[in-house]
């Protein structure tokens, strides 16, 4: 395992966990649904909804395919460069909004989110290829850990200009992916050459989706972890869309509360992935997968009942610890079940079941607030049953880092 390596991965999640959590959990949730929407009757909820889920719906049909043409045209790190300026060019594009832009709005958050969680399909793929199998869960959950510590820092940055010159925070983050991916790139392994040209591999990419999905169906294994990641995913994806709007508009949280708050549940995912990093390897993925879907049910129907900010930040916090555990040890899941040779291609496959499966659960949190008047608790609940159904379909994979153990 080259230190080097592993050093440049992880710092990829350092760079590009600002993002999601400055722009798509806390900032640029609020802003869009508030200022550049308004959402007096659950309007800019829904709006935004449909564009988490637009977004996740044109990664989820392309990250098979690219994933296949990378692996076949030897293209990984060129096409991860692609998506991470297509997200940073996104993201400075915000700098040009004002309120009322919807439709503008709309298109600029569809590039952002587009192009950071396609660059992750290729980001992920690199886990097996430079990590052994038993070393993946600490590896996974150090790049998640390092990454909550980037979100934690971006928050923290974003806390001095979110009430008083937001364009600053569009300018911040931007800039912190950009410097803090250059290594990553530069010390990755280069692309190889492939077995075929990109116009080859993007022919057959194109015209032998059935071929590529019969592989991965044929698989039983890796069938049955996509089939039930995709239902628990689903709420863990809408829990992070969809919670500043429920702490802003059902628990009466501020900005800078809501910064506040965010900033604690980045430490609680940072030590979630640290402390459940090394028990994924000794214990295996499932059985930290199944425990940490037990506590996000406890945590949906929690909220269901709580009224107070206090209480509110209690369950996030727990939900914090699960959030960064549950990811590392999906992540290091799925790189256990993958082929030599097809890493791009198949954690393409686990983006089409990440993102096709996220599609669903903001248009249900949307659509079930603007039938009960913006009642979002009933929203969460909704959710809930999400991790019910993946918990249960998972016990019928089995794990083969158990199998490992067992030797």
């Amino acid at each position: 395992m080259n230190k080097k390596q592993v050093g440049a991965w992880a710092l990829f999640d350092f760079a590009n966990s600002v993002y999601p959590a400055v722009i798509v959990s806390v900032v640029f949730q609020i802003y869009f649904i508030e200022t550049i929407v308004g959402n007096e009757v659950g309007e800019g909820d829904a709006l935004w909804g449909r564009a988490v889920s637009l977004s996740a719906l044109i990664v989820a049909l392309s990250a098979p395919v690219l994933g296949a043409i990378a692996d076949r045209a030897g293209v990984r790190k060129r096409f991860m460069a692609v998506f991470v300026a297509m997200c940073i060019t996104g993201v400075a594009l915000f700098t040009t909004l004002e309120p009322g832009m919807l439709l503008y709005g709309f298109i600029l958050f569809l590039i952002a989110n587009v192009g950071f969680e396609a660059c992750l399909v290729f980001y992920n793929a690199y886990l097996p290829e430079i990590v052994p199998q038993e070393k993946q869960g600490w590896v996974s959950g150090l790049g998640f850990g390092v990454g909550y510590a980037g979100s934690a820092l971006g928050l923290v940055m974003a806390l001095q200009y979110a009430t008083s010159n937001i364009q600053i925070v569009w300018i911040m983050v931007a800039g912190m992916f950009l410097v803090f991916s250059i290594p990553t790139f530069l010390y990755l392994p280069k692309d190889g050459n492939g077995s075929m040209t990109v116009p080859q591999a993007a022919v057959w990419g194109l015209t032998g989706f059935r071929e590529l999905w019969g592989e991965v169906m044929a698989h039983t294994e890796m069938r049955r972890y996509l089939l039930a990641y995709f239902f628990y995913i689903d709420g863990v994806l809408t829990a992070i869309y969809m919670s500043s709007t429920l702490a802003s508009n059902t628990f009466g949280y501020e900005q800078e509360e809501l910064i506040y708050l965010y900033l604690a549940i980045q430490v609680a995912a940072l030590i979630g992935a640290f402390l459940l990093a090394k028990p994924t390897d000794y214990l295996g993925p499932k059985k930290v997968v199944t425990g940490v879907l037990g506590l996000w049910i406890a945590i949906a129907i929690g909220i269901f009942f709580v009224e107070s900010k206090e209480a509110f930040a209690v369950l996030g916090l727990l939900a914090g610890f699960g959030l960064g555990s549950i990811q590392a040890a999906s992540r290091a899941f799925m790189a256990s079940l993958i082929p030599d040779g097809r890493e791009s291609e198949m954690f393409g496959f686990y983006a089409l079941c990440g993102k096709s499966s996220s599609v669903i659960g903001p248009l249900i949190f949307g659509q079930v607030a603007l039938m009960t008047g913006g009642n979002q608790k009933f929203s969460v609940m909704s959710i809930s049953v999400l991790f019910v159904v993946g918990a249960c379909l998972l016990q019928r994979v089995n794990d083969p880092k158990a199998a490992l153990l067992k030797i």
